[in-house]
């Protein structure tokens, strides 16, 4: 059996991205304990959240260097309510679970948005799936993977 990050570095060779993996012997749940782990700016690492957007999930790559405001992703949207969604809800949505999420390797592709500040590094890491492992990426490959949007969520 495969689990949550085997499925995402099986995502990432599907797409053709060779990407620079690293995991980690404790857990990097935060965009604040990878960036130490990786010696980056937090500002660098593309949180993986989701949230409940009418009922349906909703991927957000955010910039570790602020929150996303939900009144402004739900109007993006057209949605009536954009909220923080359950650790149940994430789980059956992506697989993976809340602090070790990944922009792919999901049961069914997600709806997803992709901060436009992660734009400004050239190099970008994201969650491979589970509380231990990261990936490199850059911008283009994010929005790539995702088939996100690119727009201003914090």
């Amino acid at each position: 059996m495969t689990g949550p990050a085997d499925r995402v570095l099986a995502a990432l060779h599907a797409a053709g991205v060779e990407a620079e993996v690293r995991r980690f012997e404790t857990p990097v749940p935060t965009a604040a304990t990878a960036a130490e782990a990786l010696g980056c700016e937090v500002g660098a690492i593309a949180n993986s959240l989701v949230f409940d957007a009418d009922g349906q999930p909703l991927l957000v790559l955010a910039s570790g260097a602020h929150r996303v405001d939900t009144a402004k992703v739900a109007a993006l949207l057209g949605a009536a309510k954009v909220r923080r969604a359950t650790p149940e809800f994430v789980l059956a949505a992506t697989g993976q679970e809340v602090g070790g999420v990944a922009p792919v390797g999901h049961p069914a592709p997600l709806r997803t948005v992709v901060d436009v500040d992660l734009a400004a590094y050239r190099v970008i890491w994201a969650g491979g799936g589970d509380h231990r492992t990261m990936f490199a990426a850059t911008y283009a490959q994010l929005l790539a993977l995702t088939g996100g949007t690119a727009a201003a969520v914090g």
